[in-house]
């Protein structure tokens, strides 16, 4: 990746934070709980795909129209994101496949 890109990528990145600060207090807690989740344990593509940017947008559109984040999401957060990732592979994923078991295994 050439700097202009890690630049760009900074930009990218402290841009999402600033939408995620702007957030009502619930649904910042919400998010940091999902985004911590998912860094743990999930998709591949995270931290360059359209994911995070994409529960921002949600979440403000649930703003807009008045309605607390536990409304959107339901009460258990974890079965949320589990819901968001299904289809996508995981690093437990590949972890698993490159232990030679069966991918999709570390999830049932």
């Amino acid at each position: 990746m050439s700097i202009q890109g890690i630049i760009e990528g900074k930009k990218q990145w402290r841009a999402h934070v600033a939408r995620v600060k702007a957030l009502p207090p619930d649904y910042q807690i919400v998010y940091k709980e999902m985004q911590n989740y998912l860094f743990k344990g999930g998709p591949v593509s995270l931290s360059d795909g359209p994911l995070l940017p994409g529960i921002v947008d949600f979440f403000e559109e649930g703003v807009a129209t008045g309605k607390g984040v536990l409304e959107l999401i339901g009460t258990d957060v974890a079965a949320f994101c589990d819901d968001l990732i299904k289809d996508t592979p995981t690093y437990a994923d590949a972890y698993q496949e490159a232990i030679g078991g069966e991918p999709g295994a570390a999830r049932k």
